[in-house]
C-alpha cells in the first residue's frame, strides 16, 4: 500500500498524471471517495498524463466516457446513478474487459458481483482542503504500478516521499 497526500485539486491532478505514466495498457483502476473527494480529479490527471487536452468531465448521467489516446484507450466509468449491477452488460462491459484499455470506476460499489477485481483501488480521503489517497494493489500488475509511482515521487518529480505534491 502506499499513501499520498495531495494539498489541493491541482495536487490531486498531479497524482493523476504521474499514475497514468507508470500504468500499463491494461488495467482496473477503482475509485473510491464520498461525494466531492475528487475521484473525477484524479481522472482528469490520469487522461492528461496521457497526452489528452480536451475538457474531462463525470459521466454520472452517461456511466460510460471513452477516450482513445493514440494507441492508448481509457474508459472512464460512474457507476454513481448504476440502479443494478446488471446494467453494466449493456453498457459493453464484457467487451471492454477483453480489451487493452485501462478502466477506471467510480463508485465500484455499485458495480459489485459484475465487475472483475481492481489491479489498483484508490481511496480518497478529505483532510481539510487536501486529500489523503492510499493506494491498495488488487494484483501483480497493481503491485507493479504502485512500486513504479514510488520511484517516481521519491525520486524527484514530488516533493518528499510521504508528502509528494505541493
Amino acid at each position: 500500500m502506499l499513501t499520498l497526500l495531495a494539498a489541493d485539486p491541482e495536487a490531486q491532478e498531479r497524482v493523476g498524471r504521474e499514475l497514468a505514466l507508470v500504468t500499463p495498457a491494461q488495467a482496473i483502476i477503482y475509485l473510491h471517495g464520498d461525494l466531492g473527494a475528487g475521484k473525477t480529479t484524479l481522472a482528469r490527471g490520469f487522461l492528461k498524463g496521457l497526452g489528452y487536452e480536451g475538457a474531462v468531465k463525470s459521466p454520472t448521467y452517461t456511466l460510460l466516457e471513452p477516450y482513445e489516446l493514440g494507441e492508448r484507450a481509457v474508459y472512464h466509468f460512474d457507476l454513481y446513478r448504476l440502479a443494478d449491477p446488471g446494467e453494466l452488460e449493456y453498457l459493453g462491459l464484457r467487451d471492454l474487459l477483453q480489451s487493452e484499455a485501462v478502466l477506471l470506476f467510480e463508485w465500484p460499489e455499485q458495480g459489485k458481483g459484475e465487475l472483475p477485481p481492481a489491479d489498483l483501488a484508490l481511496f480518497i480521503e478529505m483532510q481539510g482542503e487536501g486529500r489523503r489517497l492510499r493506494l491498495q494493489p488488487g494484483s501483480e500488475r497493481g503491485r507493479g504500478i504502485i512500486q513504479r509511482l514510488n520511484r517516481r515521487i521519491t525520486c524527484g518529480s514530488c516533493k518528499t516521499p510521504k508528502s509528494p505534491l505541493p
